[in-house]
């Protein structure tokens, strides 16, 4: 998925990690999908976080209809972002949305926010 935010051109497609336009029902939404594999869980955070709010500022640039999600893994939700006092903040302050994946069915198990 390729969005224009400016002069510059978002686009991402890094294998397990990428942009993708989908439905949930008759809601049109964009999802960023993250592996977490860094050592530094928290720099990880830092850097999905950032490009969360530039891709939903590039959304609202080009009036997408879209809803923007983060989606991991149910690994890394129970280890690192569940009761994470800044993962709290970032969803109630920052509006941040998750989507939380088991990786062996690869069905959505939780819908936050």
């Amino acid at each position: 998925m390729y969005l224009v935010y400016g002069v510059s051109t978002v686009e991402i497609d890094l294998g397990a990690e990428r942009l993708v336009a989908a439905e949930r029902g008759d809601e049109k939404i964009a999802v960023e999908i993250k592996s977490f594999m860094e050592a530094s869980k928290v720099y990880a955070f830092h850097q999905a976080l950032g490009q969360y709010m530039v891709y939903k500022m590039a959304l609202q640039y080009n009036a997408e209809e879209r809803t923007l999600f983060l989606a991991i893994t149910s690994d890394v939700y129970n280890t690192f972002f569940k009761d994470q006092q800044m993962v709290e903040d970032a969803i109630n302050k920052l509006g941040l949305r998750l989507l939380i994946v088991d990786i062996v069915t690869k069905k959505i198990v939780k819908w936050i926010k």
